[in-house]
């Protein structure tokens, strides 16, 4: 069924080329930002959700509104914790949401710091199914507004290029957003590089590609070949730790080996065989990311696992 229904979306932006190119990127970019149905969720992912719950009602909710719609941040603090103490902002990644977090969050709570985390629109309990970069850009701009500031930034794959893209000031409209730390796990390099997958993927031709990729430049003010994190990342001086498995499935390990060539200020740590989601649950890279908030600084290696 899941082959027919792309033979079908193949078929239709393939007749759409000759027809209506411009509609045809339109469309393809609604099909990119669209985020699942949250009542389809998994076996495993429901018992995720159950064991999170005691962990989840410790947090303070937040409902925030930009002009994409709601969303809702969590605030955690320890019985200890200033809340106007230092602050970790920390944002899931793409099909994700804050309790897949819990982990690196409990891990920067034991460092006493306040944690903001982000459900980001169309995700988790936040409104909508719809989530791009100027949407998430926004609701950390937002966020800071009302629960920052924040010492340091934790972003998972596609969160992690919304942290470097708030801090970097890369949507128009949208103030920068100052972290003195940044950590990005399992975190893609080129956003153009992602779109021309997803192009080839639902079958884009040449002219619905370029639409397609024309509407990130009308949504976030730039053109999409500037979302590159390597030369972003270059352009800052943002204490930056950049963690990575080199197995990686989702994002390739070369785009961490890119981005931290982008200057002193950058470290990678390999997390071998950890993959891109496992990462999320291992202590030890939750505490060496704990620690560079704390410190800046960061162990260069971490425990070799073998992928299950």
């Amino acid at each position: 069924m899941a082959n027919l229904g792309m033979r079908f979306i193949r078929s239709f932006f393939g007749i759409i080329e000759h027809i209506a190119p411009s509609l045809g990127g339109r469309i393809a970019f609604r099909l990119f930002c669209r985020t699942p149905d949250p009542e389809r969720v998994s076996e495993k992912e429901k018992r995720l959700l159950a064991r999170s719950i005691p962990f989840m009602k410790g947090a303070r909710r937040h409902d925030l509104i930009t002009r994409y719609g709601r969303f809702t941040a969590f605030e955690f603090t320890n019985w200890d914790t200033r809340r106007d103490g230092p602050t970790v902002l920390v944002l899931h990644g793409w099909r994700s949401r804050t309790e897949h977090m819990r982990t690196i969050v409990e891990a920067l709570l034991q460092r006493g710091f306040r944690v903001v985390a982000l459900d980001l629109p169309g995700s988790g309990v936040s409104a909508g199914r719809t989530l791009n970069l100027a949407s998430a850009v926004a609701a950390v701009r937002e966020t800071a507004d009302w629960l920052g500031p924040f010492d340091a930034a934790v972003g998972h794959s596609f969160g992690g290029a919304i942290a470097l893209n708030a801090a970097a000031g890369a949507v128009r409209g949208v103030r920068p957003v100052f972290f003195r730390r940044l950590v990005m796990i399992g975190s893609p390099n080129a956003l153009p590089d992602l779109f021309t997958a997803f192009g080839r993927h639902i079958g884009l031709g040449r002219r619905s590609q370029h639409a397609l990729e024309a509407r990130v430049e009308e949504i976030a003010g730039h053109p999409l070949s500037s979302f590159v994190a390597a030369h972003q990342l270059r352009e800052m001086s943002v204490s930056t730790l950049i963690v990575h498995a080199p197995d990686d499935k989702e994002v390739p390990f070369a785009d961490a080996v890119e981005m931290a060539g982008a200057g002193d200020h950058v470290t990678l740590v390999k997390a071998s065989g950890l993959g891109h989601r496992r990462i999320l649950g291992d202590s030890a890279v939750a505490a060496l990311v704990a620690g560079f908030c704390a410190e800046g600084s960061a162990t260069h290696a971490l425990p070799t696992r073998v992928a299950a």
